[in-house]
């Protein structure tokens, strides 16, 4: 009778809300999500919830348990005729997952339109997967996360891993997704990313960018260069020779004419930037030559913006010392603050940003990627409207607001409690983002009403102060070691997970819709 019941839910087609469907399996009341069924072979896998936890469980008929051998969990007999094994959300058991289903091992998506959903939590991907409609030209990357969000929540690279896959399984995505190493610094950082599956690999030079090359003398950029080293098959001055005073025709409209000046400050400014790139792209392919991977270079962390110049430069030189990568994040005009909107002239940006796509165009094309790209709303109107280029995305810390927005409306107390600890701690906290966020226009968490709470996070100030306190309200113990907030979050997400995904479907539409226009 429940094979039949199984069966009957695995063959219906897929909803967009996978609605959860209670089922008795031995001792267990059992919260199925119908979009969770898998089948292979004779076997039929499938996500539910008990008592708040979820759980992957495996039918099969009785003279068929092979397989079941290969996960970690307990026998449930059921009947006569069948067995049913429940396995806890572990790793062990996303391996023997990714042996049977494809689907589930992240794969390199190449030159398409990108999406980078960050879950900082591990609770909000399956959201992410059910915000993406048919009409939306954007392959997922659900496992994203940078070396600094790693240190800051402490969790490890394979537990990234470990959500995304529970996710594509829970939501019976088969479409195949991303995942994104972000902003590696060093081969360490390589090593540990690879060692978990990831396939994409942002590597971040920022910490070898001169940004004072922008206001340098002549003198002194030309002292700099003297003691700059190149590779094996050219020299600075001959590095300069290709660019100054030359005409650059980067299209039959478009044309780049720098002069001595320009070359030495692009030179300084990024030198060291593609010496860097070029080593950690020839560690990882030399290290890992049997690992698909693609790469995308990001300088967008630094206070000197990108020109179209200096974007030119970069790649063409990055392409002659062997650097292939599909995507690109300049420093672009205007201000890319974390979880707000942009600041800036959008006809000003509008016009940098098609000289940007021109520029890729010219190499053969690659994506144009948006860092720091949760709420950018008009952003996305902008490039939204032009139709011209491939574009990546990448979000993290809207997900992680979204989850406080849970709290708000589901535990006042606990959101109070973050907001006082958030406030207290900013000032701080905010030395390694790019935030402007006036503490005075955030009070105390007693001055505000429940209403005003949970409009909080519609305010500016109030997002980037929460944006930026995230790895001590996750990570923050007491004198017991015990987490402070961590755990209660999480406790509050899983009672509350439909609201959790109602929210952030709704936030993601609003970062997705204009790209449809």
């Amino acid at each position: 009778m429940i094979f039949k019941i199984l069966n009957e839910i695995c063959e219906k087609p897929k909803s967009l809300t996978n609605e959860r469907v209670l089922i008795n399996l031995g001792e267990d009341d059992v919260l199925v999500y119908e979009n969770s069924f898998h089948k292979f072979n004779e076997y039929l896998f499938f996500i539910g919830i008990v008592v708040n936890e979820k759980f992957l469980f495996i039918l099969s008929e009785k003279d068929s348990t092979t397989l079941l051998e290969k996960f970690e969990g307990n026998i449930l007999e059921v009947d006569e005729e069948i067995i049913i094994k429940k396995n806890p959300l572990n790793h062990s058991n996303v391996e023997a997952i990714q042996k049977i289903f494809t689907y589930t091992i992240p794969k390199v998506i190449g030159l398409k339109n990108s999406y980078g959903f960050g879950d900082r939590i591990g609770l909000a991907n399956p959201a992410h997967l059910r915000s993406l409609k048919a009409e939306d030209d954007f392959a997922p990357v659900l496992a994203q996360q940078s070396i600094r969000e790693l240190s800051r929540t402490t969790r490890k690279a394979e537990e990234v891993m470990d959500a995304a896959v529970w996710a594509v399984m829970q939501e019976g995505w088969t479409a195949g997704f991303g995942s994104d190493a972000d902003h590696l610094k060093t081969t360490n950082d390589i090593d540990t990313m690879v060692n978990a599956g990831f396939t994409m690999f942002t590597f971040d030079p920022g910490d070898h960018v001169v940004n004072e090359a922008d206001t340098m003398s002549i003198s002194e950029l030309e002292k700099y260069i003297a003691n700059l080293e190149w590779d094996s098959s050219s020299t600075t001055l001959e590095v300069l020779e290709k660019y100054s005073e030359k005409i650059i025709s980067v299209n039959n409209t478009f044309t780049l004419s720098p002069s001595k000046e320009d070359s030495l400050r692009a030179l300084v400014k990024y030198g060291k930037s593609i010496l860097h790139i070029s080593m950690m792209y020839s560690y990882l392919k030399e290290t890992y030559p049997e690992v698909d991977v693609e790469i995308e270079v990001s300088v967008d962390e630094t206070e000197s913006v990108t020109t179209p110049f200096e974007h030119f430069f970069m790649v063409n030189e990055l392409t002659q010392l062997g650097v292939e990568f599909v995507s690109i994040a300049p420093r672009f005009i205007g201000d890319f603050e974390k979880g707000i909107d942009y600041k800036g002239d959008l006809e000003v940006f509008k016009i940098e940003y098609l000289k940007h796509i021109a520029i890729a165009e010219h190499f053969g094309n690659y994506k144009i990627s948006l860092h720091s790209g949760s709420d950018k709303f008009s952003v996305y109107e902008v490039i939204g409207s032009l139709h011209k280029g491939y574009t990546h995305v990448k979000t993290a810390g809207t997900s992680y607001l979204e989850a406080l927005r849970v709290t708000a409306t589901a535990d006042e107390k606990l959101f109070r409690e973050i907001l006082d600890f958030a406030r207290a701690n900013y000032e701080t906290e905010k030395k390694t983002y790019h935030v402007s966020a006036d503490l005075n226009k955030v009070k105390n968490a007693e001055e505000y009403s429940k209403e005003e709470l949970a409009d909080l996070l519609n305010q500016d100030d109030a997002r980037q102060v929460f944006h930026v306190t995230f790895g001590l309200v996750l990570t923050i113990k007491n004198d017991d070691d015990e987490y402070i907030f961590r755990t209660r979050i999480y406790k509050c997400l899983e009672e509350n997970e439909e609201l959790h995904y109602k929210y952030l479907v709704k936030h993601f539409r609003r970062h997705l819709d204009p790209f449809n226009k």
